[in-house]
């Protein structure tokens, strides 16, 4: 079993900064790509930023500039540096990572709880 857990939300006004964690757990061999995801009221859930386990990163446009995505490999950890925030920011941010388990051929997708980011105009 895999778990992630995501630290590091909260509140923030307009232009500030915050700093989102996210450690996997459990038993595993390896981790190919980590990621963040967002979900705002009333929208669907949308690609923030990700980054492979040889530090390739990508990110959507509204938020390129402003995010940092870096991660841990020897912690199994990600993060998401999240600077001159907007009130646009302000969703559920879900960390992601696809995760080999050690008898497994393949890997697949976890998920995170969850962790609220809003961002006050």
């Amino acid at each position: 079993q895999v778990q992630l857990v995501e630290s590091g939300g909260g509140l923030v006004q307009a232009g500030g900064s915050l700093r989102l964690s996210c450690a996997a757990s459990g038993s595993i061999f390896s981790i190919n790509a980590m990621g963040w995801y967002r979900q705002a009221p009333g929208k669907q859930r949308e690609l923030v930023a990700t980054v492979t386990s040889g530090g390739s990163t990508s990110y959507a446009d509204s938020v390129k500039g402003r995010f940092t995505i870096s991660r841990d490999n020897a912690k199994n950890t990600v993060y998401l540096q999240m600077g001159s925030l907007e009130p646009e920011d302000t969703a559920v941010y879900y960390c992601n990572a696809h995760v080999r388990l050690p008898v497994a051929p393949f890997g697949r997708d976890y998920w995170g709880q969850g962790t609220q980011v809003s961002v006050s105009s």
